[in-house]
């Protein structure tokens, strides 16, 4: 990686991806998709993980400690089963003030599981301050 990950130092990155890429703008990050992500027998993997990398390679794009989601607008086009490697990618594509938004998707291989736009928020204070 070209640039210092500056946010969400804590996070797990067994469940949310790990960092590949870093760069001005942009960030990939990749998760293996576990047996405990599964929900059923035949190892269907639940969205909310393929969900949660995506949101953290948004993160990692804006990569500012006091970066938090807004909304999100997903379609999820492709299953991800376990054993399958997801490569999410996200690039800030406007910035207005506080407000930044991206582009984002999420691949296994040549195949799209996930696209869409995240709209996120740089605060002057934690979130949790009040």
């Amino acid at each position: 990686m070209s640039a210092e990950v500056r946010t969400h130092l804590g996070i797990s990155q067994r469940l949310c991806g790990e960092p590949l890429e870093l760069s001005d703008g942009f960030a990939s990050a990749r998760l293996r998709a576990t047996a405990e992500m599964a929900v059923d027998e035949r190892g269907l993997v639940h969205g909310g993980f393929v969900f949660g990398l995506v949101d953290h390679a948004a993160m990692l794009a804006i990569n500012d400690p006091l970066v938090v989601l807004g909304s999100a607008e997903v379609r999820f086009v492709a299953p991800v089963r376990v054993g399958d490697d997801v490569i999410a990618s996200a690039r800030v594509s406007d910035t207005k003030g506080k407000k930044r938004t991206l582009t984002v998707t999420a691949s296994v291989g040549a195949r799209e599981v996930l696209a869409g736009t995240l709209t996120a928020f740089v605060l002057d204070n934690h979130v949790l301050d009040g």
